[in-house]
Formats: C-alpha cells, structure tokens, sequence
C-alpha cells in the first residue's frame, strides 16, 4: 500500500481543529506544524462539534485582480493586512491565499489564481535556500503563462 505524506499548517484554531479531526481519520502519517504564536494571538470561537476540513485544499481567503499573495501558517494574517493596506492605499485588488497543507498542496487554485493576476508574492518562514516558497515558484512557472515584463 503506497502512504502519501501530510503537512499540514493551521492558521488558527478553527482550521487547526477541522485539519486535526480529518487527519485522525485518514490512514496516512501527517506532520502538523503549529506556530504556537498563532494560537496566543488568534482569537477565535472553535465549534464544539465535530468537523472535518479538505487536507490539500488551499482556502481562497480574498479575492483579487491584480496580485496573488500565497502563504500558510502566520504568514497568512500578515498577507491579509498587506491585502487590505493595497487596496486602501494603492487601489490594487490582491488575492490572498492559505495554502493550508505544504504536502500535499494544491496547485491548481494557486496556479489558476496566478494565471488570472500574473504577479505573484510567496511569503513564508524559511531558510535563505530550499524553501518550500521555491517548490511554488517552480511550479507557477512550469504550469502557468505568467511572463515577465
């Protein structure tokens, strides 16, 4: 039986819970990375009930025109204020998306969305070299008409 691997990255304690529950039941090991700042600075009211959330599913969580803005974990709050702070200021329409699992992930909403803007900015927490943001690049590249100029 061939495993797939999961790494998950909550953004708060409502996805963390769903993502948890979905990862119980599912019969493949997963990683979960949980900022713990995240859970201090979060202020959310997590439902008593049972729910599960998509593991591999990115969350569109603002629409957007002109720029996609990608990242996962605590990354996500700060893209949402450059989000908001864009169009305010600069009248620019960012999209912001959670990536919410790093493995696996989903290209095709992060790919569609850069096909649509054709500008895109990754931010995440990661060394100088190898970084999961690299992964992305490559891949909007390979998989999308994005040109520079």
């Amino acid at each position: 039986m061939l495993l797939r691997r999961l790494v998950i990255v909550p953004r708060g304690p409502i996805k963390a819970k769903g993502l948890l529950l979905s990862w119980i039941r599912d019969p493949d090991p997963c990683f979960i990375f949980e900022p713990k700042v995240l859970y201090r600075a979060a202020v959310e009211e997590v439902p008593l009930n049972d729910y599960q959330l998509p593991l591999g599913k990115a969350d569109v969580l603002v629409k957007g025109s002109d720029l996609t803005l990608i990242g996962w974990g605590t990354q996500v709050h700060v893209l949402k204020e450059v989000a908001a702070l864009l169009k305010r200021d600069y009248q620019v329409s960012a999209e912001v998306i959670d990536l919410v699992s790093i493995l696996p992930w989903d290209v095709e909403t992060v790919c569609q969305s850069a096909g649509k803007t054709g500008r895109v900015l990754v931010a995440h927490e990661a060394p100088l070299t190898a970084g999961f943001g690299a992964e992305i690049a490559a891949t909007i590249q390979v998989n999308t008409e994005i040109r520079p100029g």
